[in-house]
């Protein structure tokens, strides 16, 4: 038979399972809405600006210019 003491273990290991799994599933949650979106603006940035360093555009608006 459990004791007392034996259900309040048994509560407050259930209440604590609870809140880490909520605190997983949140972090799952933040990383797919905030993180991730972020990551790939970055790199789409990233992307563009490099686009815009390379030489054969510069020589093309020297071609125009002339």
């Amino acid at each position: 038979m459990v004791t007392t003491a034996g259900w309040f273990y048994l509560a407050g290991g259930t209440l604590l399972f609870f809140f880490w799994a909520y605190g997983i599933v949140s972090f799952a949650r933040d990383l797919k809405n905030r993180f991730i979106p972020a990551l790939l603006a970055l790199r789409g940035q990233r992307e563009e600006s490099d686009a815009d360093d390379q030489p054969a555009q510069h020589d093309d608006q020297r071609q125009q210019l002339y």
